[in-house]
């Protein structure tokens, strides 16, 4: 017997390269479980408790697309103008000092830790009609507060934080020897930002953008102050759900959650296709 298995070798797993790759694997699919797909699971199942003809009750009625036409309306809106603003004010913090810019650069950060009720009390006094903003834009006919503009309002103040975080990082990184070999080679300033700027802080523009989306989309405290609430005007989305929880009709609320969800995953997930392909198209470029 001892000579039968004496040529036999136990199999042995390859070493990892990284230590206690299993253990970390493990812990994080188990924590990506409970925090992510076993609520996202209990989700759909609830949903499903609909019928088909329920289903399509509690999510095609005129209140609820409405909602949700102002939710992702506004929210795509609100980071468009976020990723403007957060490319300038980045590009200000990083290439032009002023006195001032480590108090500038500080309240960039502000909506970060602020609670997001006391962000929109804050933007309510400051735009309704007798704040010092609203009272000057009432004057010029603009009605902010309670109005579709004051949801935009709100979601630019909670997203334009992401896009300078996001952007600001890859302009500090930004070699200035490039800059200035296309401005000795005679380039001009607004060819140098078209050809080396741009293309190069586009994917960190992306990103920036996609981040005040997911923010916006699903935001509740920062706007149900600001927002107004008239069902068909100024009504979003997550207000709806807090709504039809109150009413008990979970299966209901859970329905238009599950639509968001799948709605917001759609536009994330071209949004990612688009970013990889100007990151393709960048490197094949070089």
């Amino acid at each position: 017997m001892s000579a039968v298995y004496s040529g036999w070798i136990p199999f042995k797993p390859k070493p990892s390269v990284i230590p206690g790759f299993g253990l970390t694997f493990g812990l994080t699919v188990t924590w990506l479980s409970l925090i992510v797909l076993i609520p996202l699971a209990a989700l759909f199942a609830r949903a499903a408790s609909l019928g088909p003809d329920e289903f399509i009750a509690a999510t095609a009625s005129p209140r609820v697309l409405a909602a949700l036409r102002l939710s992702f309306v506004t929210s795509i809106i609100a980071a468009l103008v976020s990723t403007v603003l957060g490319g300038f004010i980045a590009w200000v913090l990083v290439r032009h000092p002023f006195p001032g810019r480590r108090f500038v650069d500080a309240i960039i950060d502000v909506p970060f830790a602020l609670p997001t009720a006391v962000a929109g009390i804050a933007l309510t006094t400051l735009y309704a009609e007798t704040g010092w903003l609203g009272g000057l834009l009432a004057q010029i006919g603009i009605k902010a507060a309670f109005t579709p503009l004051g949801i935009l309002i709100a979601l630019v103040f909670i997203g334009l934080p992401f896009v300078v975080r996001t952007v600001q990082p890859v302009i500090e990184d930004l070699d200035h020897e490039t800059e200035e070999a296309a401005a000795c080679l005679g380039a001009s300033r607004w060819q140098t930002l078209r050809r080396i700027v741009f293309p190069t802080i586009a994917p960190a523009l992306v990103t920036g953008f996609t981040l005040a989306f997911a923010r916006g989309v699903g935001e509740y405290g920062s706007v149900i102050f600001i927002a107004g609430n008239l069902p068909m005007v100024s009504e979003i989305a997550p207000l709806l759900i807090v709504i039809k929880l109150e009413e008990f009709a979970y299966a209901q609320a859970t329905a238009i959650a599950v639509v968001m969800l799948c709605a917001s995953f759609a536009f994330l997930l071209a949004i990612n296709i688009l970013q990889r392909r100007m990151a393709a198209s960048r490197v094949s470029g070089r």
